[in-house]
């Protein structure tokens, strides 16, 4: 169900752990968001607490750092129920990660009917729509590279959403 709407004033990109796609999602997203002149907050989170206060792998540094994003600065934190009221939009890099934040945001009293809305990262990404941003933690030098192409890709394909919207 594409989310077609208004531009959102806030994104948070939530992964597994919060050190290799997410962080590398968060700086893309918020470099090609203010190269396209939309002022938004960007964050990034991980469903789960292993890697909480560290910075992103070392490997999804330097492959960011080789396409022009600095992720060394970004600590690791666990998505709380709170992010759920402080962003407009939480899209999750994979299905298990998105089914985790729908059990997350259904046990969350929602009176005013102001919750983020939910959504996988590639939704509106006609190249790898419905797709899972693969976890690269266990893979090679390549699985890097394919993570910050496909991030790149469906981070476009987000905003020329709201371009047209």
């Amino acid at each position: 169900m594409p989310i077609k709407a208004s531009t959102p004033s806030s994104v948070l990109l939530v992964c597994l752990g919060n050190i290799c796609r997410s962080p590398t999602a968060e700086e893309i997203f918020r470099q090609q968001a203010a190269i396209a002149g939309l002022a938004m907050k960007v964050d990034s989170a991980g469903t789960g607490d292993w890697h909480i206060g560290h910075a992103p792998d070392v490997r999804a540094q330097r492959h960011a750092k080789a396409h022009g994003y600095n992720i060394s600065k970004l600590v690791a934190r666990q998505v709380s129920a709170d992010d759920f009221r402080k962003f407009d939009l939480i899209l999750a890099m994979d299905a298990q990660n998105l089914a985790d934040l729908q059990v997350i945001k259904d046990s969350i009293s929602d009176t005013d009917g102001k919750l983020a809305k939910l959504a996988l990262f590639s939704e509106e990404d006609p190249t790898y729509s419905g797709d899972d941003v693969p976890d690269p933690y266990q893979g090679d030098s390549d699985a890097f590279e394919e993570v910050i192409e496909r991030i790149e890709s469906s981070a476009q394909a987000w905003i020329e959403s709201w371009k047209t919207a």
